[in-house]
Parts: C-alpha cells; structure tokens; sequence
C-alpha cells in the first residue's frame, strides 16, 4: 500500500516482512531501512510482520528488500 498524504507531500508505505519476532527484529529492520536516502520514519510490527516507512518519494523496492535482508529477513511485498 503507498499513498500520498498530508501537506508534507511524503509518501507512506507498509511492507510485509517474513521472520520478524520480537522487538530486536523491529529494530534491526528500522534502522536499516532508515539509512535509505529519503525515509523520515520507519515502525516496524513483528505481530503483523508490517514495516510502515515514511518516505519523500517512493522507495525502490529492491533497495527495501536489500535492506531488509541486511536486517536477516525477507521482503514479501507490501500490505
């Protein structure tokens, strides 16, 4: 899911991540994905297995998914 929201103009997205399971696991997949150029937030669940970033513009999903798997998860795809 990406939509477009508020007078910022940011563009928030919500990824499904595989393997997440406890609060480390959030927080290894956050930082991560917070080092990609553009993203202003990032709230990762482990008991959905969401990841909502918070972005100027759309992210390329392969650089999610690299950042991901740095993290040790895997990216299926988004909510």
């Amino acid at each position: 899911m990406t939509d477009r929201t508020g007078a910022q103009d940011t563009v928030t997205t919500v990824y499904k991540v595989s393997g997440m399971s406890c609060g480390h696991c959030e927080g290894s997949v956050s930082a991560e994905i917070s080092e990609l150029p553009g993203v202003s937030s990032v709230k990762a669940v482990a008991s959905t297995g969401e990841v909502t970033v918070v972005s100027a513009a759309p992210l390329d999903e392969e650089a999610v998914r690299a950042a991901v798997d740095e993290a040790g998860f895997e990216l299926t795809g988004t909510a």
